[in-house]
């Protein structure tokens, strides 16, 4: 299980070295060494998937959605498995992770159930005893780069549609999660899955670099920052590589003076401080009608404080850790800028440090109050729960500060007015929006998208997500 699976077999990194998993939140919880691997090892498995895509895209969607279903079966039976695994090496509440295990499978059941609906139409032919119509091809081998904050869900929802659509794939999970990749390869090697259809490459940079590289690769899938995405856009520009690429958020929720301020706050703390607030649709800003900006923090405030930092297998834990030092780090410095910047912290703030907790990436839910609308704070992604409240006067105003970021992920409105709920819909830049509900997430069988700079090709979690997995084709028969 430490190794990568390639062509049907579990094998080691081609150089022998390893990289050391660690549990966030005991760092004397040593996961184990799980392959560092190169670009030789992306090249074998590209090599391995190339061999099988001829077979495996002649099975049609029907047949090949029949593994996908057992996979679905195996992975319920294991969810326990998978849920203790998530918790262990990315440090997130083992109730969220029974909620990514949940969501996987809804993400593969709806994948299941695309077989018989992914095709084409019939159209009217402009010359008689003519045949028009369209139909799909996959594109080929892909390439799966995925990131840590959810190490099953996300993976599920590039491996399932990949498979469904006849592709054959390279998978290049987080070097931070390893553990959770390699248990989703298993499930579906218990599927019966042909050997090479999915294969699994451990590592990080270089073997990334390779899958972007290599000519047999026609796509890739990645999800993780702006800046990663922006180099492997560009990276595979020269041969016109296809990309899909989910990418950051700042992502904000308006409170209008109408609104429920009591359901706006729960929306607010699930939003912010839910996975520590560690998602690309994690409410990062709250923009709140000043006639009502005292009251909010009132109650928001209230609530916070009485969050439990803990270790995420602690059924007393309400705030998990962070997933290493690097983004404790990252988030502690954001609070330092803020307060540079003129904010106010009026929850948390640093670290959460208790004689009963072991040594780990504790941050405390964090909350900012003054924060300038262009500060730094408030305009680029934090990644952790660090949450910014912004003065807005009016919802002209608070929709104006909403789109003043570079991206686009999720908006959210809380109002008990119908117009303002709709307006708010038609102005926001972003791809998933929300009203008088938390701001994150969305449904398997609704897009998983973004606007601006947080999206670049197809969405996922929807029929959309084929158009990135194949491609069009059009045929005018005559008789």
């Amino acid at each position: 299980m430490r190794l990568n699976f390639v062509d049907g077999r579990w094998v080691p990194a081609e150089s022998g070295l390893v990289r050391e998993n660690v549990n966030p939140a005991d760092f004397s919880d040593a996961i184990g060494g799980f392959a560092e691997s190169g670009g030789v090892d992306a090249d074998r498995a590209v090599d391995a998937a190339g061999a099988a895509l001829p077979a495996w895209r002649a099975l049609g969607p029907i047949e090949r959605a029949a593994y996908l279903a057992e996979a679905g079966r195996l992975l319920t039976a294991r969810a326990d498995e998978f849920a203790a695994a998530i918790t262990r090496e990315q440090g997130k509440l083992l109730s969220e992770a029974r909620g990514e295990a949940v969501r996987a499978r809804a993400v593969l059941d709806f994948t299941v159930g695309q077989a018989r609906l992914l095709g084409g139409v019939t159209v009217p032919a402009e010359d008689p005893r003519t045949l028009a119509y369209t139909f799909r091809r996959p594109i080929g081998v892909v390439g799966l780069v995925t990131p840590w904050n959810f190490p099953l869900a996300i993976p599920m929802w590039k491996v399932a549609p990949a498979l469904l659509a006849g592709c054959t794939a390279v998978l290049k999970p987080s070097p931070l999660t390893p553990l959770t990749a390699a248990l989703l390869v298993e499930v579906f090697q218990q599927a019966g899955l042909p050997d090479g259809v999915l294969n699994l490459v451990q590592g990080d940079v270089a073997a990334g670099e390779a899958l972007v590289a290599n000519p047999q690769v026609a796509g890739i899938s990645f999800t993780g920052s702006l800046g990663v995405g922006t180099a492997i856009h560009t990276g595979g520009a020269q041969r016109l590589l296809r990309t899909q690429l989910e990418l950051g958020g700042k992502n904000a929720v308006v409170v209008c003076d109408d609104a429920d301020l009591e359901r706006a706050v729960e929306a607010v703390v699930h939003g912010a401080f839910g996975q520590a607030g560690q998602r690309c649709s994690a409410t990062s800003r709250a923009v709140v009608d000043v006639r009502v900006r005292e009251d909010f923090l009132q109650r928001l405030v209230a609530r916070v404080a009485g969050l439990r930092v803990g270790p995420g297998d602690d059924p007393a834990s309400r705030i998990c850790p962070v997933v290493n030092t690097v983004r404790r780090d990252a988030a502690l410095a954001a609070v330092a800028g803020a307060q540079r910047d003129g904010g106010k912290v009026v929850c948390g703030g640093g670290p959460e440090e208790r004689p009963d907790l072991p040594e780990g990436c504790y941050v405390r839910p964090t909350v900012v109050r003054d924060v300038p609308w262009d500060s730094e704070l408030a305009q680029e992604e934090v990644f952790g729960p660090v949450l910014a409240v912004i003065d807005a006067d009016g919802f002209d105003d608070a929709m104006r500060i909403a789109n003043s970021v570079r991206y686009g992920m999720s908006g959210t409105v809380f109002t008990a007015s119908q117009s303002r709920a709709f307006e708010a819909m038609e102005r926001f830049e972003a791809g998933m929006l929300h009203v008088n509900r938390p701001g994150v997430g969305a449904y398997a069988h609704l897009p998983h998208t973004g606007a601006k700079a947080s999206q670049y090709g197809p969405p996922e979690c929807s029929p959309e997500v084929f158009d990135f997995y194949t491609q069009w084709h059009s045929a005018c028969i005559g008789y």
